[in-house]
């Protein structure tokens, strides 16, 4: 990764097949594991783009490139937290109108509820609730750290948003297959497996949206993503409802590309991402 001082070549490609590939070498031997083993394995995965990501960036031979991690790593100053409470709130929202058109089709009021226990079992609730919590934040640190600036700086942000969620909601697979876990328990209709990676689709808008408001700060997008996994757990609501869910989080992803479409279809900072950003900070 040898580049001159101020500029610095991405690499997309590599990052995703490292990180797909350190992630996976230990999630799918845990689909033949018991449960007493296998949530150690996946956390070891879990890990890995993140690992991945701070290793492109300590070994890139770019100041500018360690610097900028550090930047969105702890600056808290930038994290512009109207916007994140505004997507938090918008999110919230999606939760609502996805249980009310439910309604319409037979589902339960007792959606508008908590529910007793998580998705994924093995580790107890209080496991649970640090999985969920752990997950949030490191997965934003390998996709914020290195992965979606390395798409973004070769297309706008529209593209960008559309492959990563593509990308982002494929590396789940494994996981569909290994008892315990929320996506193992899809299997029992195929269209929940479809609806789940098709909602990460939306979803990975609706994070570049959060991301790229806050001045790209790691700390708005693991907050946001804490919300929205501890919202799809204890929100008691069912499967068809989800299915639902993604339809109204697509019309959403419409309306904020279509408001912010200066933000999702600029083009300046493609071939310089960093340079730009220093520019416009």
């Amino acid at each position: 990764m040898k580049t001159g001082k101020d500029e610095y070549r991405y690499r997309p490609v590599l990052f995703f097949v490292l990180a797909y590939f350190f992630t996976w070498i230990f999630w799918i031997p845990a689909i033949y594991l018991p449960e007493s083993i296998s949530p150690l394995l996946m956390l070891i995965g879990l890990i890995a783009p993140a690992v991945v990501s701070t290793v492109f960036v300590l070994l890139s031979g770019s100041d500018a490139l360690k610097q900028d991690l550090k930047n969105k790593l702890i600056g808290f100053y930038k994290v512009k937290w109207l916007n994140v409470f505004w997507a938090v709130i918008v999110f919230a929202a999606v939760i609502v109108c996805s249980i009310l058109l439910s309604l319409l089709f037979g589902q339960s009021p007792d959606q508008f509820s908590f529910s007793e226990d998580f998705s994924f079992t093995g580790v107890g609730i209080a496991g649970a609730f640090l999985t969920i919590t752990v997950a949030s934040i490191i997965e934003e640190v390998g996709w914020k750290g290195y992965c979606e600036d390395s798409i973004g700086n070769y297309m706008n942000w529209f593209w960008e948003s559309m492959i990563f969620g593509a990308l982002w909601s494929f590396w789940h697979f494994p996981l569909i297959f290994i008892q315990g876990t929320y996506q193992a328990g899809l299997m029992v209709n195929p269209l929940y497996v479809v609806n789940f990676f098709v909602s990460g689709i939306p979803m990975g808008f609706v994070i570049t949206w959060v991301y790229l408001a806050s001045d790209r700060s790691i700390l708005a997008c693991m907050i946001f993503h804490l919300f929205v996994n501890f919202m799809q757990e204890k929100i008691a609501m069912t499967q068809e409802t989800k299915c639902i869910e993604t339809v109204v989080i697509t019309v959403v992803t419409i309306i904020i590309v279509a408001v912010k479409k200066d933000m999702f279809f600029e083009t300046d900072h493609v071939g310089r991402l960093l340079e730009y950003h220093q520019e416009t900070r």
